[in-house]
């Protein structure tokens, strides 16, 4: 199920012995557009502490009672490694809470394009979109953002409340503004970033899909794609009160040449 990113934040974190807090963020891979991490504010039961716990824990999310079920208990979690208040978050702490819980940090095939999204095709060939066992392998920066120095965190780890507003650019000019993104809630990956156009194109929102990004500017909160305006223009009409199916995306990845999905 596509779902907007925007639509957990909230939801209560479910432990198999009572609740641990509520759904404050999600933080993706650049890229991969997997998501990495989900950001849970532990409320007054951890006063003042958030945690992260990985995908791969979350069970079926309860849409109607608002609740994301998780395979962890109250105790696994209170005594899980401390992530820095207000800080990146650094590999070396990705690192202690893999071993700490046992997870695998290549969980969902690698890449989301390729892996356990069950994408039909090859991968999009750019050299960003590389398998997070290669990322594993690289040095921390391959080339240092201005300002971030090793240790402050991983390059790679965005926060979907920190890209909502970037500027969205075609090959030629400004098409809008990433107002959400579809989450996929069985690969937990990014699936299309919603783009709302008012500033160019009033009253229409589009979907972009990752496989569309060239680049991620996160100096300039920006994304710039391979897209021209008269393509998106041209594009399949998308109405974000209508609930995305499988014909739709056909039309729009048909349209774009973007690889599909199997479902």
């Amino acid at each position: 199920m596509l779902l907007p990113g925007s639509a957990l934040k909230g939801y209560a974190i479910e432990a198999s012995d009572g609740r641990i807090g509520t759904v404050s963020d999600f933080l993706f891979d650049d890229t991969t557009w997997k998501l990495r991490w989900m950001v849970v504010d532990t409320g007054t039961w951890l006063t003042g502490r958030k945690v992260l716990i990985h995908p791969s824990a979350i069970s079926r999310v309860n849409y109607e009672q608002q609740e994301l079920p998780v395979y962890l208990t109250r105790a696994q979690v209170k005594d899980s490694p401390d992530i820095a208040q207000d800080a990146p978050v650094s590999r070396q702490m990705q690192d202690n809470l893999y071993g700490y819980y046992g997870w695998d940090p290549l969980w969902g095939g690698g890449n989301y394009f390729g892996g356990y999204s069950g994408l039909a095709g090859p991968p999009m060939a750019l050299p960003s979109f590389q398998q997070d066992a290669e990322l594993l392998e690289r040095p921390l920066l391959d080339q240092p953002l201005p300002g971030l120095l090793p240790e402050e965190g991983d390059p790679h780890l965005r926060s979907i409340n920190e890209v909502t507003g970037y500027h969205v650019h075609a090959t030629d000019g400004r098409i809008g503004h990433i107002e959400n993104v579809l989450m996929d809630d069985a690969a937990w990956g990014i699936r299309y970033l919603i783009v709302n156009t008012r500033d160019w194109w009033f009253g229409r929102h589009v979907l972009v899909s990752p496989f569309a990004v060239r680049e991620v500017s996160w100096s300039e909160h920006e994304v710039r794609t391979d897209l021209t305006r008269s393509q998106v223009k041209a594009s399949p009409p998308w109405d974000p009160a209508t609930a995305i199916n499988r014909a739709y995306e056909e039309r729009l990845h048909g349209y774009y040449g973007w690889p599909g999905y199997s479902w």
